[in-house]
């Protein structure tokens, strides 16, 4: 069918229309009918056979043609078989024509297609062009939304991380500058013989994702990512196997001083954009929650816009099997700060809920250990030094100052206290509970001592029992996406039929197994451990008194332990060893040891972490007197290291 008025031809089979020119009367029913008849012919479907027939003008012409005959001045017009305009009412011919291509047949036929656009296929759609950047500025806005949720300052999405990212942008050469790096064409490929500032690039295959498959469908191509690629959009030189338009470039190794993002990259910018505005989020807060579901981390890119197609090389950026690790996201967000060339963050004061008074409070609420602990380490936190504000307070600038970790940083405090009190050593925190235990049989209404046997066995099950979730929780975790990924219309079929097979048998193998449902996603909390005072089996250890381990000398309470056992003699050079300290189980004793996993559960990191913290708080507590005993070369008489609980080097 041609469509007349300048409009565009589409391909059309009408079967069975039949059309008698001689019997029209355009009138304002039969102009609706028109419009209708023109929609349906539009939408209706290609036949592969071709009729012959005839190729007629519209006839939505006559009901434009509105002039009076100049005879009879009737507005009633049809049309000759020449494709004339004549009037029916006085049989008036006027010189107005429409090119009419007739053939052998006969005016009342069926209608033969001429053009043939629509019979073509449909290209695969690419969707939009985007970069990187635009992927992981999406899921930076989805994780600030999620932080915003669980009560976080509303500024910290709109002026704080905001402000972050575009200058991240600006600084790596990306956006808000002349010439942005992703404009410069990069050949996948380097030759042998190439050179970089750090080391030479590797040659990404793009068939090297095998850790990024999901059961040989989800991942594939029509063509093995060939034929859907962006060299028509970047540069015909250029290797590309990704849907962005730059994800070939980020899969080579990062030369020196390029912040290439990445994943935990994502949360290094949440964190310090927290920092920035001191709110009671620690870093492991943080993760706990990425590992929890409230934050997106895990299949984060499902999460983007549906013109955003993501297969090839862009999983290996934004596709993670595996939680995010606390000294990456720290050290992280450190280079960033420096990188960034950000000025001294907003001071730690002692009021600020990171400082180690107010966050000793909350661990020694979460460890079920006695309020009293509280004063001592203040007394800690004072005698080393570390409460200060230029201590605790950022500053990319200043290189030589320690960079802390807040809540590692409380929790070692808190174990150097409790061997201050308790020694630790497997012998001396047991005969002091033998003491609180006959003490608590003989007084019952009196304050309770604290019995370090009592709380080891209340903590120990409470903890087995939530490492068991803990462990239930991960193992359940889906790493791949819940959103099949598909990028043609011949895999879209396959996919989503093995998707719902995999389904069916998960709910019937389930059935078999009377495996437990799971259950909805809890609200987040600042606590994972919570004991309640009011209740009578006395599994609280809150109120309960240091007067067992304590003895009055003039107006202060001193330990009644007069030892004190190092972890480490001397500490190692960080930058040869990588750490302080270093920690092996069986060199310490295994209450230390369940102090040490205790806290290692609670913040979810790594046994060593608290281990090396504890070392460096050991030594600014001792630090005169081991410079005494170096000098002298004698033994303080306050502090006794025993050989048996401590490592020696």
């Amino acid at each position: 069918m041609v469509l007349g008025s300048g409009l565009p031809r589409v391909d059309v089979h009408v079967a069975f229309l039949q059309v008698d020119l001689e019997d029209f009367q355009i009138t304002p029913a039969l102009s609706k009918c028109l419009d209708d008849l023109l929609l349906i012919a539009a939408f209706m479907p290609v036949h592969d056979q071709e009729l012959p027939g005839l190729s007629i003008l519209l006839l939505s012409s006559l009901r434009d043609y509105n002039e009076p005959c100049v005879q009879c001045s009737d507005v009633n017009w049809g049309l000759t078989d020449e494709g004339k305009f004549y009037c029916k009412s006085c049989h008036n011919v006027i010189e107005r024509t429409k090119e009419v291509l007739v053939s052998d047949a006969i005016p009342n036929t069926k209608i033969q297609s001429l053009s043939k656009g629509l019979r073509k296929k449909k290209k695969i759609d690419k969707g939009w062009e985007w970069y990187v950047c635009e992927g992981f500025q999406y899921i930076l806005k989805k994780q600030a939304e999620a932080l915003q949720k669980l009560g976080v300052c509303p500024r910290m999405k709109d002026e704080i991380l905001c402000c972050f990212w575009r200058c991240y942008l600006q600084k790596s050469k990306q956006a808000y500058c002349p010439r942005p790096v992703n404009d410069t064409p990069l050949e996948l490929v380097v030759s042998d013989s190439a050179t970089d500032v750090d080391s030479e690039p590797e040659r990404v295959s793009p068939f090297d994702l095998s850790s990024f498959t999901e059961s040989d469908i989800d991942l594939q191509t029509e063509c093995s990512f060939g034929q859907i690629s962006s060299v028509d959009r970047t540069s015909e030189t250029m290797s590309v196997y990704s849907g962005s338009i730059d994800g070939s470039s980020y899969v080579l190794k990062r030369t020196k001083g390029n912040m290439r993002m990445s994943m935990p990259m994502t949360l290094s910018f949440c964190y310090m954009a927290l920092l920035w505005l001191k709110e009671p989020v620690t870093l492991s807060d943080l993760l706990r929650f990425v590992a929890e579901g409230h934050i997106p981390y895990i299949n984060a890119f499902q999460y983007f816009p549906e013109e955003i197609k993501l297969y090839g090389l862009d999983l290996k950026i934004f596709r993670v099997e595996s939680w995010p690790e606390y000294e990456e996201v720290h050290n992280k967000m450190l280079e960033l700060a420096a990188f960034l060339d950000l000025p001294r963050f907003p001071a730690i004061t002692d009021s600020c809920f990171l400082h180690p008074d107010m966050l000793c409070i909350k661990y020694l609420m979460e460890a079920n250990l006695p309020d009293e602990l509280h004063s001592w380490t203040c007394r800690v936190v004072k005698k080393t030094g570390v409460g200060e504000t230029n201590f605790l307070t950022l500053d990319a600038e200043n290189e030589s100052a320690r960079k802390a970790n807040y809540d590692i940083l409380s929790v070692a405090i808190i174990i150097v206290v409790l061997k201050l009190l308790l020694l630790l050593n497997d012998q001396y925190e047991w005969v002091l509970s033998n003491f609180a235990e006959e003490r608590n049989k003989k007084n019952k209404e009196g304050r309770l001592w604290f019995d370090f046997r009592k709380w080891y066995k209340v903590v120990k099950t409470c903890m087995d029992i939530e490492q068991k979730k803990l462990a239930e929780e991960r193992a359940r975790c889906l790493w791949k996406c819940e959103t099949p990924l598909f990028y043609s219309a011949k895999q879209k079929a396959a996919t989503l039929k093995k998707r719902q097979m995999i389904l069916s048998l998960q709910r019937q193998f389930g059935a078999l197994t009377d495996s437990p449902q799971v259950t909805e996603k809890q609200s987040p909390s600042s606590f994972q451990l919570t004991w309640d005072e009011e209740n009578p089996d006395g599994s609280c250890f809150h109120g309960h008194s240091l007067e067992g381990f304590l003895q009055e000398k003039g107006n202060l309470h001193r330990p009644m332990n007069p030892e004190y056992w190092l972890c480490t003699v001397k500490l190692c050079n960080k930058k040869v060893c990588g750490h302080l300290a270093h920690y092996k189980e069986g060199d310490f004793s295994k209450s230390y040891q369940f102090i040490l996993n205790l806290f290692s559960f609670l913040l979810r990191v790594d046994v060593s972490l608290i281990h090396e913290e504890v070392c460096l708080i050991e030594h600014k507590l001792f630090n005169a007197r081991l410079h005494k005993k170096s000098k002298k070369q004698s033994k303080p008489k306050e502090v006794e290291i025993p050989k048996a609980p401590g490592n020696t080097g």
